[in-house]
């Protein structure tokens, strides 16, 4: 499955984050520690980010992240307060395609996933699709479950204006959860959002085990700044996710705060 990164604090060079610590996302792009399967995370790379103004950028390529000399260098110059990114591993019978590359992105919303619905095409691509305006289904330029997820969140998240991130990405799982057990299917979602001041991350599942999920914080009491990962980037105090847990943190503050969402059986 992919490996996703989600960081908020200081402005840093994106190099900083994917290229420079000792388990960095390039590195866990073609040596990662905790896949569960495939061996390599080969099918491309994305990476999405906010300037001063709060506007956001993405930058996709169909490439493996470590023979992409462009970010690489682009990585250099670019600094940013807030980043999500991936190295993607292609779900069986996905294309090789821009259109599938991670993260989705509406206005200032950036999304990244990882996990899957199974038998995607054959359970949830219809139902998921006959819950969205046409506004919102237009947004939709490929085929993942990724994508499909990233448009019923935005969908929550445009019907529900007062709701935080965490909050909709809570009646987003609860949504496809109730879809899973009609259609008989089971899920699961690592997912990291932002809307370029906030950042909210959930690690959750139905009938499945969840990929694995980690935080981590420079200091507790006054951080400077918060890193979310598949996968350690170093030896540093990382802490699990909890199977079924979200956590949310916004840009004044950068205190993580905790929740657990209910278990179906």
């Amino acid at each position: 499955m992919c490996r996703l990164i989600g960081y908020l604090g200081n402005n840093i060079r994106l190099h900083e984050l994917l290229y420079k610590p000792e388990h960095s996302l390039y590195q866990q792009s073609y040596q990662p520690l905790e896949l569960k399967s495939g061996v390599v995370c080969a099918d491309g790379v994305g990476i999405g980010w906010y300037d001063e103004a709060g506007k956001s950028f993405i930058y996709r390529n169909t490439i493996p992240l470590w023979n992409d000399r462009n970010l690489e260098e682009l990585s250099q110059y670019v600094q940013s307060h807030c980043t999500l990114g991936y190295a993607r591993l292609a779900g069986i019978g996905e294309s090789l395609d821009i259109s599938n590359c991670q993260p989705f992105r509406s206005g200032k919303l950036l999304f990244v996933h990882n996990g899957e619905i199974a038998n995607f095409k054959q359970t949830l691509y219809r139902p998921i699709r006959d819950r969205l305006s046409d506004a919102t289904y237009n947004l939709i330029k490929g085929m993942t479950d990724s994508e499909h997820i990233f448009a019923l969140f935005v969908e929550i998240w445009q019907s529900s204006p007062e709701s935080s991130l965490v909050s909709a990405l809570q009646m987003t799982l609860t949504e496809l959860t109730d879809l899973a057990q009609k259609y008989d299917t089971s899920l699961s979602a690592n997912i990291i959002v932002s809307d370029g001041n906030t950042v909210a991350a959930v690690r959750y599942s139905y009938q499945t085990a969840a990929p694995t999920l980690y935080w981590y914080c420079d200091t507790v009491d006054s951080p400077s700044q918060i890193i979310i990962a598949s996968e350690p980037l170093s030896k540093n105090n990382w802490v699990a996710f909890s199977e079924q847990s979200t956590l949310s943190v916004a840009a004044e503050s950068l205190l993580p705060k905790i929740s657990l969402l209910p278990k179906y059986s």
